[in-house]
């Protein structure tokens, strides 16, 4: 499985972002996303706004769980109290992605009877409550190390991370939950 993270400030700006691979069942840790998917991530992102939106008001909990799916990627959300929102995709199988070879308009959503048909492994199922929990568990940790990065008297609001630290402590997070 591989996932994209990125934070999103308050305008609607990327502060933070970061591809990784699954570190469970023997993954390497390493993101397979195609080429074209560099992009593509960051427009589901953004597209995926919308849904957190609606979603916010309707939920008193920080963690907002799977938010949105579009073409097998599935979201999930967490929002500071700042409406900082982390944003989690995460795509099984991101090999098998084609987001420019439809010959007609893909479906804008996938089934998700065939997703519940898939193995109960978190790497294997990411509509699983365990998938649930670690996705959780792992945003809680950012935060925590996101309020440490807001505590640095050299860090502006709304202003993209650039210390290594917190990149290598999302990373120890992401090879620890994920």
């Amino acid at each position: 499985m591989s996932y994209y993270f990125t934070i999103v400030g308050t305008r609607d700006n990327p502060l933070f972002e970061l591809e990784f691979g699954t570190s469970k069942l023997g993954g390497d840790g390493t993101a397979r996303f195609r080429d074209e998917a560099k992009y593509m991530n960051q427009f589901i992102i953004h597209a995926a706004l919308d849904m957190v939106e609606e979603v916010q008001w309707a939920n008193k909990d920080l963690y907002l769980k799977r938010v949105d799916t579009f073409q097998n990627n599935h979201i999930h959300t967490f929002l500071t109290g700042g409406n900082v929102k982390f944003m989690l995709l995460m795509n099984p199988d991101p090999q098998n992605a084609t987001y420019s070879q439809y010959a007609n308009s893909p479906p804008s959503r996938p089934n998700t009877a065939s997703a519940r048909q898939s193995a109960g492994l978190l790497a294997a199922n990411p509509t699983s409550q365990a998938t649930e929990e670690a996705v959780k568990v792992f945003m809680g940790e950012v935060y925590e190390n996101w309020v440490k990065c807001l505590m640095n008297p050299f860090y502006q609001a709304n202003q993209p991370v650039t210390s290594p630290i917190f990149r290598s402590r999302v990373q120890a997070a992401a090879k620890k939950y994920l």
